[in-house]
């Protein structure tokens, strides 16, 4: 089973048990987070997609590491003008390990047809 989640403006294919480092989250180590922003789950027969996301199917997580990447220097020059400019930067992340999809959304809908 995986599913595709949006957490800082970009979209990630994730199965549980997956470590992957996405923009910095407001959690400490440690801690558990939870992603509602499912756009389609996959269990193995069917694909189920949202519009643009799934009500009620969300993905568990916990944090492993808050940390900043490797440092990129960022120059600026201009020919015949005596002017330069070194500056870096490093990008701030959050690495956590997926745990568990909850693709809650099929089972209710299923419900509601039944209606």
């Amino acid at each position: 089973m995986y599913a595709i989640i949006e957490t800082g403006g970009k979209q990630y294919k994730v199965q549980s048990g997956d470590i992957l480092f996405v923009e910095k989250l407001d959690a400490s180590e440690e801690s558990a987070v939870t992603f509602d922003k499912v756009l389609a789950v996959h269990n193995g027969k069917t694909l189920k997609l949202g519009n643009p996301y799934i009500k009620g199917a969300t993905v568990d997580a916990r944090v492993l590491k808050n940390g900043k990447g490797k440092k990129i220097t960022v120059f600026t020059y201009r020919p015949k003008k005596g002017s330069k400019r070194a500056v870096g930067h490093r990008q701030p992340y959050t690495k956590i390990q997926i745990e568990a999809i909850n693709p809650k959304a099929a089972k209710a809908e299923k419900a509601d047809d039944a209606e």
